[in-house]
């Protein structure tokens, strides 16, 4: 597929956003629409840091408090927020990191390709912690680009 992979370590993020809690089949539509009522949003929060980015949150295997998808954007700190929006901190973590440009519906190969790559270089992935996706672009699903966040083990 030719992406490159890289090892990332990236420090304590805030977060800000919508938590999206749905059927499997309906996050693809489901994101879509939170990152756009997120985007509309946006001028009430406050802090933000680079408002050209969207920030997705999921954990694959833990807590149900955790459960969902959280697509947010990155704040220097957190201050009086709209009702309707939920803050998140994320620990410092070291990741496996590929960047995906294409339809929204195709991030799976991405994924599938990223995960490949962390077993022949055994890094291990950490089911239990926040899996990251950096959006530089998304509003339209056939054109995404978006940096894939895979929490691994440190070694």
């Amino acid at each position: 597929m030719g992406r490159e992979k890289q090892v990332k370590k990236w420090g304590e993020l805030k977060l800000v956003g919508y938590r999206i809690l749905c059927e499997g089949d309906q996050y693809i539509t489901e994101i879509p629409k939170a990152s756009l009522r997120l985007q509309d949003k946006q001028e009430d929060i406050p802090h933000v840091i680079n408002p050209s980015q969207q920030i997705g949150g999921f954990v694959v295997d833990g807590v149900p408090e955790n459960d969902g998808y959280w697509i947010c954007v990155e704040v220097r700190g957190f201050g009086d927020l709209p009702e309707d929006l939920v803050q998140l901190t994320i620990p410092p973590q070291s990741y496996a990191v590929v960047r995906y440009k294409g339809p929204n519906d195709k991030i799976r190969e991405a994924y599938s390709d990223l995960h490949a790559w962390m077993e022949e270089n055994q890094y291990s992935r950490r089911l239990d912690a926040w899996h990251l996706e950096k959006f530089h672009s998304w509003a339209d699903r056939d054109s995404v680009d978006v940096e894939l966040f895979d929490t691994i083990a440190d070694r």
